[in-house]
Formats: structure tokens, C-alpha cells, sequence
């Protein structure tokens, strides 16, 4: 079994039940056991002019699953969730999930990059990640709750 890092987040729709709908969906993967979650955090919307606040949240997961059948998972919940990846960056979202750590794996593929690459730069994911995870160690960029503090 592995430990994972995800984020959260949403800001179409109902936000906060989103969050909390996907926080269910995660727990109901096989092979998926959901150790913690974080509060849910509103934060201002980044990119795209006009869209509502986000909700943001992060949680960790124990899971037998590889860090690509984790991944096609995470997906295959925002796709449930009504999300169509249309290729827009930072646009408005049913729901947003990122695998932001996979404990033991540094990855650059095509698909999956681990740690996230922009996990560094977006303390509306090192927050809530500091809450439930502060003494993790992202390799190649530091501890959370001293990244979160920046």
C-alpha cells in the first residue's frame, strides 16, 4: 500500500457539495482507503476573468492502486461529476482533481507528472495539503507547511 496526495477543488455548481461528493467517491474506489481530509477553503479564482471563487480541499489516500490507475480514477470522478476537459487552463470547473504526490514515485511522463508540477506555486492546494499533511516532504521542493507559509 501507497499513500497519495490529492487536491480538490471546485467552483460550478455547488462547490462545497462537489468537494464533499468527490471526498465519497474517493472513498468508494476499490483498492482506495481515505485516511484524511482537509476543511474546505475558499479561494480566489486564478486565469479565466469572470469566474465564481473556488472551493479547495486536499486529502490523502492509502491505495494499492499504481499511480496511473489512480490517476484514470480521479478522472473517471470528474467526468461523474459533469467535468469535460476541453482543453481551457484555469477555466471554471465542476470539479478539479490532481494527484499532487504519490509517495515513492517521481515521474515525468506525458500523462502524469509527479510530484504536480505546479504544486509549489498554488497555496490554494499547499494550505489545505499543510492541514492534513504538514511534515511531508516534496521531493525536489521542501516540506508543505514551509512552502504553504511562503
Amino acid at each position: 500500500m501507497s499513500r497519495a496526495y490529492i487536491a480538490l477543488g471546485a467552483n460550478l455548481g455547488d462547490p462545497p457539495a462537489q468537494v464533499r461528493g468527490a471526498f465519497d467517491a474517493l472513498a468508494k474506489i476499490p483498492g482506495v482507503k481515505l485516511l484524511a481530509q482537509s476543511s474546505l477553503y475558499r479561494s480566489a479564482p486564478i486565469g479565466v476573468a469572470g469566474q465564481g471563487d473556488y472551493c479547495n480541499a486536499a486529502c490523502v489516500v492509502e491505495t494499492s492502486l499504481t499511480p496511473e490507475q489512480l490517476f484514470e480514477a480521479l478522472l473517471a470522478i470528474e467526468r461523474a461529476a459533469g467535468r469535460v476537459r476541453d482543453g481551457q487552463r484555469w477555466g471554471p470547473r465542476r470539479l478539479d482533481l490532481d494527484l499532487l504526490v504519490y509517495e515513492g514515485v517521481v515521474s515525468d511522463a506525458l500523462q502524469l507528472t509527479l510530484p504536480h508540477p505546479e504544486i509549489a506555486r498554488r497555496n490554494f492546494v499547499l494550505v489545505p495539503l499543510a492541514e492534513i499533511a504538514p511534515e511531508l516532504e516534496i521531493p525536489g521542493l521542501g516540506v508543505v507547511q514551509v512552502l504553504a507559509q511562503r
